[in-house]
């Protein structure tokens, strides 16, 4: 009797995939299939804030508040600017004690998670308080920091992939260490964060000034 022939696998049964090569191109799958779901998230919440900010310049501008609701919105406009201002200040101090080696880089990492409620509260505060304090987009120091407002929300959404990659590195990374790319991405962001958030900080105390000089 013929010894009984291999069984042969069939065709449409592959076979399962082992080793290091397939473990590698399984979490290279998953990492590439993270990004793209983080980047249509970023894409998404985008178009929300934008979309937020259109509507409280369109309220602003064609809704009468009235005085009550002005005293009031204005009130609520400076609360949200200590809240989401001071917690950035708190954030980016931090950030650069990281630069300078004084504390570890998930330290800064930490607090800017923990900190995400408390910054983006106080923006759609000063959003909603925006349109009832009556802004004049005709002037254009007031459009400037409209505009700064809105570049900071998209700026504070754009960092998110850099945040996540730079929290995926170990503890004790240094900031020397990181990849060019990487160095000068959070530069970039932490400028332009400072850069808005301070012109829109002098432009509305110096439009408030001029509002009460002028008696309005």
């Amino acid at each position: 009797m013929s010894p009984a022939a291999p069984p042969v696998p069939a065709l449409h049964e592959p076979q399962a995939a082992h080793g290091p090569q397939a473990l590698h191109e399984r979490q290279v799958m998953q990492a590439t299939a993270g990004r793209k779901s983080l980047r249509l998230r970023l894409v998404l919440l985008g178009a929300l804030c934008t979309a937020g900010w259109t509507a409280s310049l369109l309220v602003g501008h064609f809704v009468d508040c009235g005085p009550e609701l002005h005293r009031i919105g204005l009130a609520v406009h400076i609360l949200a600017l200590v809240l989401s201002f001071g917690t950035i200040l708190v954030v980016d101090w931090l950030g650069l004690l990281w630069l300078l080696g004084k504390v570890q880089m998930h330290e800064s990492g930490k607090l800017e998670a923990a900190s995400k409620p408390l910054i983006w509260g106080g923006l759609a505060l000063l959003l909603v308080s925006g349109a009832l304090i009556d802004p004049d987009l005709t002037n254009p120091v007031t459009a400037i920091k409209l505009a700064c407002v809105l570049v900071l929300m998209l700026n504070g959404l754009s960092i998110a992939p850099a945040m996540h990659q730079l929290l995926a590195l170990p503890a004790h990374t240094r900031f020397g260490e990181l990849g060019r790319r990487l160095r000068l991405r959070l530069m970039v962001a932490l400028s332009v964060s400072q850069a808005c958030w301070w012109t829109a900080v002098l432009i509305g105390l110096v439009n408030s000034t001029l509002r009460r000089w002028a008696g309005v």
